[in-house]
Formats: C-alpha cells, structure tokens, sequence
C-alpha cells in the first residue's frame, strides 16, 4: 500500500514545488503524523468500556491504540484526575499513509449524505482536524460487534506553514473537500 507514499513524491510534491515556487525541496509540505483520538463519558463508570474502544481504535489504525488519563478532576461530571476517560493512536510513515488511502478512498465514501470534508478544520498553522460521527463507516469494524456508535477526531499534522499549503497538499493527496 505504498500508493500514497508514491503519489506523495510523483505527483504532489512537484504540483506543490510549482505552485508555490519554493526554492528547495525541503520547503515542500508534508505529513508528520495522524492522530486517531476517541474521548468516552461513559469510561469513568465502565472501565471496560475503554478497552473495547482501545480495540477497536487499533483494528482501524493497525497499530495498538493507547489509553488516556484526565488531566484535572472535575466535580460536575464526576471525574477524578488520572481515570482513563479515552484512547488515540499516533500514526506515521508507511502505516499513516495506509490509513489515509483507506479513509479518502474507502471510509468516507461510505458516510451517508457526505458532500465533502469541512474545509474549516484548519488551525491557522498548517495541520487540520475532523470529526467522524461514528467508527462503523471503516470496513475493518464489524457492526454486529459494535456496543456503542461512538465518534473520533482525526488531525492530519503537516509542516506547512500556512492553511493555504496544507489545504493544497491535502487535496493533491485526495482528501475530498466540499464545495
């Protein structure tokens, strides 16, 4: 599944060289890492419930997931500090390329009504972030095993300087922005 990987240095990075005319290939934008981050309410109460999240996080990214902790406790929502409240995942290299080519060609398609990820998710430094409302559109997970629909939150870190580049690079790579 090295398609991407290829794509990435064929195709993207001189499309990218030639339209923001930089200087030396090391300006060229790329991904440093994907991180896959689910937060569950439920977890303080089950702490079952964290490990079939870890479980499931793992079979969509192949690599383990790990679990996290709250930072703070919180009285209103009766939560302790260092209870295990989610789970994430930090891709890179091979498999977050993978896992790119499986959520553009693969996962998103299969959202029902999808028009097009949100071209808003930018953080003004050139990494953007989205949200899936539930785990189910990934062919790797089984609907019948499914205790609970639950979301994730996904960003794509690059070393792009502006929104503008990330979002081009995003788009070369085939990220299926809406309109």
């Amino acid at each position: 599944m090295a398609r991407m990987k290829d794509m990435y240095k064929n195709e993207v990075a001189p499309a990218l060289m030639a339209k923001f005319a930089y200087k030396s290939s090391m300006q060229i934008p790329r991904f440093n890492k994907i991180v896959i981050n689910v937060g569950a309410g439920d977890a303080k109460d089950n702490a079952k419930v964290i490990d079939k999240i870890i479980e499931e996080i793992s079979m969509i990214a192949g690599q383990k997931a790990v679990p996290t902790y709250a930072r703070k406790s919180v009285a209103n929502f009766k939560l302790r500090e260092g209870v295990k409240i989610g789970a994430k995942v930090t891709l890179r290299g091979e498999k977050m390329y993978e896992f790119m080519d499986r959520l553009f060609t693969f996962a998103l398609p299969r959202v029902r009504d999808f028009k097009g990820i949100n071209p808003n998710g930018f953080d003004g430094r050139g990494n953007y972030s989205m949200g899936l409302k539930e785990q189910l559109i990934f062919p790797e997970i089984e609907y019948d095993k499914v205790d609970k629909i639950r979301g994730m939150d996904i960003t794509f870190v690059t070393t792009a300087t502006t929104d503008e580049e990330a979002k081009e690079l995003l788009t070369l790579m085939g990220a299926p922005f809406a309109k």
